[in-house]
């Protein structure tokens, strides 16, 4: 076999900047067989966790744009973040690709953070919203698996065969090692599931979630005009450990692009059109003042940027 047939043969990255990704899918599995074998230490504990991270922002940039040229390759990469996220992939898809990036945090987003206890931004809120949006969303996911069943039955089967992997490999690590299992595979799994959910507060809370200054487009998709005031953006050392993950308002804008393109999309073309309090100069300083500071010293909190509620029409006396 030539070098040139074998080259065609073997998968290929669409992005070269995915490499990181392949580093990260290959270190966290290593770094839980190594803690498994030889026990616990508390900085690679922190590495790992760290790596849950990583792991769900892989899981959402392979959901937007597939990592590999091959259905066959995006196939095996699916399952294996589904093992390493510790839930299916392709609920993503209903969750985020389908409601989030559609609505875009507005009214009709099922998981819109001023939905549970009103417009708010503090730690309470934040440790809440995951739960709060598992509650909501899962409906909404348990309707799509329904519709798939009916309509796309090869689909589903590709879902549920992702179900029975990840409850598999619970079971498993359970079995062989009730707290080593809970301890290097279930809690650090729990634990990034936690943050893919809790970045929907980091992103949203606070930002401008009504409908104001977004139009349909000829196919009825949302088209913002204006200000992009539905999204917080956090620079700094975050974006390249993590895939530039803070960089929303131009992901948003561009779904489809790759997570590399991010960096020069944000200065170049929405930056300035962002309020200056929703780009933040980094993830930790955010939450240290807002969560931290902000819960007993009011200077510290974020201010809303929803519109306040229509006043009330004022009643004419009915004159007789």
């Amino acid at each position: 076999m030539s070098t040139v047939n074998v080259r065609h043969r073997l998968p290929r990255l669409r992005h070269w900047r995915d490499w990181q990704s392949l580093v990260y899918l290959a270190a966290y599995p290593a770094l839980v067989v190594w803690l498994w074998t030889h026990g616990f230490s508390f900085v690679l504990y922190g590495v790992l966790l760290f790596l849950t991270l990583g792991i769900g922002v892989i899981h959402h940039n392979h959901t937007h744009q597939r990592m590999w040229h091959g259905r066959w390759a995006n196939r095996l990469t699916d399952f294996w973040i589904t093992l390493l996220q510790g839930h299916p992939t392709c609920v993503f898809y209903p969750a985020h690709v389908g409601n989030h990036h559609r609505y875009k945090h507005g009214p009709e987003d099922v998981a819109r953070t001023y939905r549970f206890g009103g417009d708010t931004n503090h730690l309470l809120g934040y440790l809440l919203h995951p739960l709060q949006a598992v509650i909501a969303l899962y409906p909404h996911i348990l309707g799509w698996l329904s519709s798939l069943r009916r309509h796309w039955p090869g689909v589903w089967r590709y879902c549920m065969a992702q179900y029975a992997v990840w409850l598999t490999l619970w079971s498993a690590v359970l079995i062989a090692d009730p707290v080593k299992g809970l301890l290097y595979v279930i809690i650090p799994q729990l634990h990034g599931l936690h943050w893919l959910l809790a970045t929907n507060y980091l992103q949203h809370a606070h930002a401008d979630g009504s409908a104001h200054g977004r139009v349909s487009g000829p196919h009825g998709e949302k088209i913002q005009q204006g200000p992009l005031n539905y999204a917080r953006n956090f620079e700094g050392l975050v974006n390249p450990l993590l895939f530039n993950i803070g960089l929303h308002t131009a992901h948003h804008e561009h779904s489809r692009a790759h997570w590399a393109e991010l960096t020069h999309l944000h200065r170049d073309r929405y930056r300035h059109r962002v309020d200056p309090a929703l780009n933040e100069s980094g993830l930790v300083p955010y939450m240290t003042r807002v969560f931290v500071l902000g819960t007993v010293m009011a200077r510290f909190r974020s201010r809303s940027l929803m519109p306040p509620p229509p006043a009330p029409a004022a009643v004419r006396p009915i004159v007789f």
